[in-house]
C-alpha cells in the first residue's frame, strides 16, 4: 500500500479540505486529488464525497479512518527501529563481567537519555567483526589480531582499553603474599587458564604473552565456567590463573583470594573500539569521544601488548 496516499488520506480526513491537507503535507491541491484518487483505486472504494464546505468521509472512509491511522503509526515504529538516533545503540561487549562491559556501564551512565542493547552472545572476534560489517550491531569491544586481514571492507577500530593482567591466586598458594610480580617471576610458576580456546583473540594474546615472557600456561580443561575456576582456585596451594584488572569477580568470603598485579613491565590486554566507518549513529559518536576523552583513565601506553597491537 502506498504509504504517501495513506498520509494524505489522513490529512484530508483532518482537515475536511483538499487545500488545507495541500498546505499540511506541502504539496499542491492537484497532487493532493491524484494521490487520493490513486488510493481508491487501489481500494475498490470512494473514501469522500464533496460538500459545499470541502469534503467529508463515506461509511468506507469512516471504516479506513482507523486502520489507515494504525498503519501509519506502525510503519513510524518500523522506520524508528533502523533510524539512527531513533533505535538503540547496539554494542558487543564479548561478556557482562569483562572490562568493556565496566567501561560501557560507564558511558551510560554519563549519558543515562541514550538507550544501549548490551550484546554479550558473540564469541569470537571473526563473528563480532561480521556482525559489524553486516549491520548487526553498531559497535564491538575485541582484541584485533590479525589488523590488516579484519578491518576492511570500512570496518575501522580504535584501541580504547588496557585492561591490566593480575595474578589470582588463593590465600595457601606461595606467591599470596606478593604486592606485585613481574613476568621473570611469574615465569617460575604454571598459570592455570582452562577457559582459553583456540584460534580466539584472547587465546593469541596468551600465545604471544607465554612465548614472550617464558610463562608456562595449562589450558587443560574442561571449562565448567568461572564459579567453577574460583572454587578450584581457592582451595588450591599450586593453581593460579590471569584476569583483567577490570573483570568482576563475586565470589564467597571464606575463598579470600588474591589479585596481584604484574609490574616491570605491566602487562595489558588490548581492547579496541570497533566499528563501521559509515555507521551514522549519534551514539555511537559520542561515545568515541567519551572514550577518547578518558585515554588517562583507560589507557597505559607504556604497558607491553603484543606487537600486533595498535598503540
Amino acid at each position: 500500500m502506498d504509504f504517501d496516499g495513506v498520509r494524505t488520506f489522513i490529512a484530508v480526513a483532518d482537515t475536511g479540505q483538499f487545500q488545507e491537507a495541500a498546505s499540511r503535507l506541502s504539496l499542491t491541491q492537484q497532487a493532493v486529488s491524484k494521490r487520493i484518487a490513486a488510493l481508491e483505486a487501489s481500494l475498490g472504494a470512494r473514501l469522500f464525497v464533496r460538500t459545499p464546505r470541502g469534503v467529508q468521509l463515506t461509511i468506507d472512509g469512516q471504516v479506513f479512518l482507523p486502520h489507515a491511522r494504525s498503519l501509519l503509526e506502525a510503519a513510524e515504529r518500523a522506520a524508528d527501529s533502523v533510524r539512527p538516533g531513533r533505535r538503540r545503540l547496539r554494542v558487543d561487549v564479548v561478556r557482562p563481567n569483562l572490562g568493556s562491559a565496566r567501561i560501557l556501564r560507564d558511558f551510560h551512565s554519563a549519558h543515562p537519555e541514550i538507550e544501549i542493547d548490551v550484546v554479550t552472545h558473540l564469541f569470537d572476534a571473526k563473528t563480532a567483526l561480521a556482525a559489524v560489517r553486516a549491520g548487526t550491531i553498531d559497535a564491538t569491544f575485541r582484541a584485533i589480531t590479525r589488523p590488516a586481514q579484519q578491518l576492511t571492507d570500512g570496518v575501522v577500530a580504535t584501541r580504547v582499553l588496557d585492561d591490566a593482567v593480575e595474578l589470582l591466586t588463593s590465600p595457601t598458594h606461595r606467591l599470596a603474599a606478593a604486592t606485585s610480580l613481574t613476568p621473570a617471576e611469574l615465569a617460575k610458576h604454571k598459570v592455570w587458564m582452562p577457559f582459553i580456546v583456540p584460534g580466539t583473540e584472547w587465546a593469541a594474546y596468551y600465545d604471544e604473552l607465554a612465548a614472550r615472557f617464558g610463562l608456562t600456561i595449562d589450558t587443560l580443561g574442561p571449562d565448567f565456567g568461572i564459579d567453577a575456576l574460583l572454587e578450584v582456585i581457592a582451595g588450591s596451594s599450586s593453581l593460579a590463573t590471569l584476569v583483567g584488572e577490570h573483570i568482576r569477580l563475586v565470589w564467597p568470603a571464606e575463598y579470600n583470594l588474591r589479585r596481584i598485579p604484574i609490574r616491570n613491565p605491566m602487562l595489558v590486554y588490548p581492547h579496541s573500539l570497533v566499528w563501521r566507518s559509515d555507521n551514522a549513529h549519534p551514539a555511537l559518536t559520542k561515545l568515541r569521544a567519551y572514550l577518547d576523552a578518558r585515554k588517562d583513565r583507560y589507557r597505559h601506553p607504556k604497558a607491553w601488548s603484543p606487537p600486533w597491537t595498535g598503540r
